[in-house]
């Protein structure tokens, strides 16, 4: 007890001494405790930005090996819809975004802005013109552009049901539990070979409209009037493998970016051609997670090099303080105190000092870790911006383009904190770093016999 109360008060005796070693313990820890906070911080990053980034997987032209093929420019293979939906069943995607659709028309049903109703659907080789879309974007229900109207039924929950325009039901006179008929053609990629399908569908529910009639070419098709929503399983319902005529654009987006050669593979088993390539989107990747993972890396070596510079200060500092007591340290081993205990008094010493600056020191880290996550943070946002990434959307079946666009405001504040495993690190180094500079200097001066002390203090 004698030895732990000696050295509280030879702290408090040496005042001037101890002020400078708690200066420097105190800005080591301070500085690791910002260094860890930035590491902690660009690591949270990087984890969001690869799962946001880094797993969109595009499937495109490989044009090397079309060059290399010899084949003539155009007529690019493309991907059959039943290929995409095969493709989206994979252990290494976390989601995807596919937006459907496919041209219809109908001998009974008027589409908005039609001149006239009556059939779009010659006998002589299966081809129709397209009257309406049917499609499984629900998108705008989301952001409240579109909605059901207020007694006109409800969303669509099973297959084989869908929705309709409060103009279009009104042009049909239509209302909800009716059934509709719709006439689509698929081909197996030539016209020689095309067929009719058939959707019957039951209207569940009747929306109400905010959003632009056109997007594109004023033709009453292209009205979004004249859409008729359905689930993604019932527009592929009728198809076959190998027929194409339904407009699908999917996103795919894997569980890892690591996971890409093994998704490939397994694409490639299901039928994706030689002519086409699955590949990340790294420029968009690359923008963003590099100069995070650069950060990340200049904390990481910022915190060693205060690490060893400020050991190698300290023990300077100790053993030179330790030095100026040899005279109380031959006294102490002339009583009879043996070197066990005068290290472990000095190092008490060194340790009560320490933890006194280790409380400053983690309170100034707390304070200061919110404002350098949102400044880290405010930083990548703007970065993310200015390349023009693209970051991940969220759910299947919804508008790949407006999902897409709008998702970065998902990223809007990274909240960050001293957790206890931190602390835990941070209290563990300051010990270590101060076990280190008091026993340096300490072996030295336990080398001495007391009498030797004495005899050099006459």
């Amino acid at each position: 007890m004698y030895i732990f109360q000696n050295a509280l008060k030879n702290v408090a005796r040496n005042k001037g001494r101890n002020t400078l070693i708690g200066a420097i313990i105190l800005a080591i820890i301070a500085t690791t405790v910002v260094t860890l906070i930035i590491n902690n911080t660009t690591n949270g990053i990087i984890d969001d930005y690869k799962t946001r980034f880094g797993s969109q997987v595009n499937i495109t032209v490989n044009y090397d090996k079309w060059r290399e093929s010899g084949a003539q420019s155009g007529g690019f293979p493309q991907i059959t819809p039943l290929q995409s939906l095969a493709f989206a069943d994979s252990e290494y995607i976390k989601e995807y975004v596919m937006q459907v659709m496919i041209g219809t028309a109908s001998e009974t049903l008027k589409g908005k802005d039609e001149g006239s109703g009556g059939s779009r659907m010659p006998s002589d080789d299966n081809r129709i013109n397209a009257q309406f879309y049917l499609t499984n974007v629900f998108y705008d229900f989301e952001i409240g552009q579109r909605g059901i109207a207020d007694g006109k039924g409800r969303m669509v929950e099973n297959n084989d049901e869908c929705l309709v325009s409060e103009e279009f039901a009104a042009i049909n006179g239509l209302s909800a539990g009716d059934k509709i008929a719709l006439i689509a053609s698929l081909h197996d990629g030539t016209d020689a070979n095309r067929r009719r399908i058939t959707y019957e569908m039951t209207v569940v529910g009747i929306f109400y409209d905010l959003t632009d009639e056109y997007a594109g070419i004023h033709m009453p098709a292209n009205n979004r009037r004249n859409q008729i929503l359905t689930t993604t399983e019932t527009i592929f319902a009728p198809v076959q493998e190998g027929e194409s005529g339904l407009y699908v654009t999917t996103t795919y987006f894997l569980k890892n970016p690591s996971m890409i050669k093994d998704f490939e593979a397994e694409v490639r088993a299901k039928g994706l051609s030689e002519f086409l390539k699955a590949e990340t989107d790294e420029k968009g990747y690359n923008n963003i997670v590099a100069p995070v993972e650069g950060l990340k890396g200049i904390s990481v070596t910022f915190m060693i090099i205060v690490l060893v510079l400020g050991a190698v200060i300290l023990v300077l500092l100790s053993t030179i303080a330790i030095r100026e007591r040899k005279y109380e340290i031959g006294v102490l081993r002339a009583m009879g105190m043996k070197k066990r205990k005068v290290a472990l008094g000095l190092w008490f010493e060194m340790i009560a000092i320490t933890c006194v600056c280790l409380c400053i020191g983690l309170t100034v880290g707390t304070l200061a870790a919110q404002p350098i996550s949102d400044m880290l943070l405010a930083g990548q946002v703007e970065a993310a911006q200015s390349s023009g990434g693209v970051p991940v959307g969220t759910i299947a079946s919804a508008d790949a383009s407006s999902l897409l666009a709008g998702s970065l405001s998902t990223l809007e504040a990274l909240n960050v904190s001293l957790g206890i495993n931190t602390i835990l690190e941070i209290i563990a180094i300051s010990l270590l770093l101060a076990s280190v500079a008091g026993m340096a200097a300490i072996s030295r001066i336990t080398k001495y016999e007391p009498i030797k002390i004495l005899m050099e203090r006459n």
